[in-house]
């Protein structure tokens, strides 16, 4: 995770160092404190239940304003670009949930359970939800990137970062999956860094910059 994130944010002006340390210190703090405080934007957001798609999009877009033009303003920028993605993602955003409910349900009602044919399928359910996780990161970054597009282009784009490669896939379920047991130490850091670590780093895989030599 840690070399990924670094470049994930990596073009806000780094100040100079001084022999105290302190710009050092307080710049590496930046990249605990604006993601955090995108998090919380977003959670605030998601309370509407149907509302963490659109909510998890405007992150994107704060945290792509952060990475690009240096704009720290992530709380506020997610909740002023929240109604824009609400309108382009609410029917989507349904559907999603819906799914993720029909997950959540197929796998309790599969662990209560001890039949043999239950492995598979619980073992199937493990990988549709993986793969929903994914797609959604990277829904969220190219959303971000983009804020004119709609989401037809969205979900195209989400395929192609998400699934284009194992490796980009493998990375962005890992970065969710670290994200959350990882920031288990901070007091509420699930919440917090749980869902933007991870668009960060889809924010960093989308990036052109990285493919240019």
């Amino acid at each position: 995770m840690g070399t990924p994130l670094a470049g994930a944010v990596a073009s806000p002006p780094v100040p100079e160092a001084t022999p105290s340390g302190w710009p050092t210190l307080l710049r590496r703090l930046e990249f605990v404190a604006y993601p955090a405080a995108a998090g919380a934007a977003f959670t605030l957001l998601a309370l509407g239940v149907v509302t963490w798609l659109p909510a998890l999009a405007a992150m994107g877009g704060a945290l792509q304003r952060w990475r690009v033009d240096g704009d720290s303003r992530c709380f506020t920028n997610t909740l002023a670009a929240f109604g824009g993605y609400w309108r382009a993602l609410w029917r989507h955003g349904l559907v999603s949930t819906a799914v993720a409910g029909a997950l959540a349900a197929n796998t309790v009602s599969l662990l209560g359970r001890s039949e043999a044919w239950t492995f598979p399928l619980l073992a199937a359910q493990v990988g549709i939800a993986a793969a929903f996780v994914i797609h959604h990161v990277a829904l969220a970054a190219v959303a971000g990137r983009d804020p004119d597009g709609g989401v037809r282009s969205w979900s195209a784009g989400a395929l192609s970062l998400g699934f284009g490669s194992p490796a980009r896939g493998t990375a962005l379920l890992g970065a969710v999956i670290s994200a959350v047991l990882l920031s288990l130490v901070v007091p509420l850091g699930p919440l917090l860094l749980g869902p933007s670590v991870p668009v960060l780093l889809a924010l960093s895989f989308a990036d052109p910059r990285r493919h240019t030599p």
